[in-house]
């Protein structure tokens, strides 16, 4: 029997799906596991929190400053070739990062280069592969899938770093990392393609790259949407990077800190699955807003309620539903907004804005700590922060922009 067109384009490519899925792991993995190498690291280097710390926040930095020039090539030029300058990338930052014998190589090799290798390879270049090759009605379940396939990273990645820490040493885990990297260029084989390629018919038009910044930049969702997002990289890459430490410092062993990220981990698969179902059925901004208000809510009961290592795994069991549960719906509106001929570009400015917070996040934790003695005064601020990004995601429209009517590309 024929199938229709509208079949064809329905139907899901799975060969497409599961390769970003393994990609999305890989690359999600290691830099989601940073926290794990941060005391042994110091301990044997004689650094202080703030010089780890800052190495962070440039990794989370350039992650955020490269996607959307890496969105833009893979656009223009396909995926597989910015998913293998991915796996170049990332390796070489694991592999100086490990060797690192002063605090230059350690932000240039796990700042700058590994921030940049996750950068060309995390979930604005994987998305905006599915989006070209999913029909809109399935895009923000497949998006859900592509979300917590990073998240199963973050969980397999926490007892494999300790693992290979306690069995090889900090500075060896990091090598074996840096070269299961490798792997990426050939998972990435069923990703070739650009902008022009994907199976879904959609309606495109000669618009520039300028012309897209400007129609984006004068928009007034995707504005509220970009600062929103903001907030969703401070609270989670401060979590990241020291909520081991944390965990030690409140007198709880130090195995519950690797079991929290897990969990995190974990139930981030649950939640970003759950979220690319909910928001496919329900007001996008309005469930971006509950989410924020959820992990401001979730953070103060965890601050103010006493602590344990029970309330430090059911903290990161119900943080992990909310972790990156905002991924899916926050690209879906971009895609709906713009479309998906850009969606590498655009995706990738307001993943830029979630980078400069998880920037401030990280950095702050350290500079505050070595301050004042505490990270208390960074989890109130995200708690501030979360009701911030609840109001200014609620206005946001879910509807296509407004455009005058253009010539058809060709």
């Amino acid at each position: 029997m024929a199938h229709s067109p509208a079949t064809k384009q329905n139907a899901l490519p799975w060969l497409i799906i599961i390769s970003g899925c393994l990609i999305a792991l890989l690359t999600f993995g290691p830099r989601s596991a940073m926290g794990i190498f941060q005391l042994p690291m110091l301990t044997e280097k004689g650094w202080d929190r703030t010089t780890f710390g800052l190495a962070m926040a440039l990794q989370n930095l350039f992650w955020g400053a490269g996607q959307p020039f890496f969105g833009a090539i893979a656009d223009k030029y396909g995926t597989w070739r910015v998913l293998f300058l991915s796996a170049i990338l990332y390796a070489s930052g694991l592999l100086l990062m490990a060797h690192a014998d002063a605090p230059l190589m350690l932000h240039v090799g796990g700042g700058i280069l590994v921030g940049l290798g996750v950068a060309a390879g995390s979930f604005g270049v994987v998305l905006s592969a599915f989006a070209r090759n999913v029909s809109a009605e399935n895009r923000t379940f497949v998006f859900g899938l592509g979300t917590a396939a990073g998240s199963a990273g973050m969980f397999a990645f926490a007892p494999i770093s300790l693992g290979l820490i306690e069995r090889f040493g900090w500075s060896d885990a990091l090598v074996y990392m840096g070269i299961a990297m490798l792997a990426i260029p050939l998972l990435a084989i069923p990703l070739r393609g650009n902008s022009s390629s994907g199976r879904v018919s959609q309606d495109a038009y000669k618009q520039s790259i300028g012309a897209a910044l400007r129609e984006a930049l004068g928009h007034k969702s995707y504005l509220l949407l970009t600062s929103g997002f903001f907030v969703c990289g401070f609270q989670v890459a401060f979590i990241t990077a020291h909520f081991p430490a944390y965990i030690a410092d409140i007198g709880i062993e130090p195995q519950y800190a690797v079991w929290g990220l897990a969990l995190i981990g974990f139930f981030n698969i649950i939640g970003s699955l759950g979220s690319g179902i909910i928001s496919q059925r329900m007001s996008k901004p309005v469930f971006l807003a509950l989410l924020y208000v959820a992990r401001s809510i979730l953070v103060t009961a965890f601050l103010l309620l006493p602590q344990t290592g029970a309330s430090v795994l059911v903290f990161s069991g119900l943080m992990g539903l909310l972790w990156l549960s905002t991924v899916p719906p926050t690209n879906s509106l971009v895609a709906i907004m713009f479309g998906t001929r850009y969606l590498g570009m655009l995706g990738g400015i307001v993943f830029f804005s979630h980078q400069i917070g998880s920037f401030l996040g990280v950095w702050l934790g350290g500079y505050l700590y070595d301050r004042f003695g505490s990270y208390d005064p960074v989890w109130w601020l995200g708690v501030v922060l979360g009701l911030f990004a609840a109001i200014v995601h609620w206005p946001i429209r879910e509807h296509a922009v407004e455009r005058p009517v253009l010539q058809p590309a060709e």
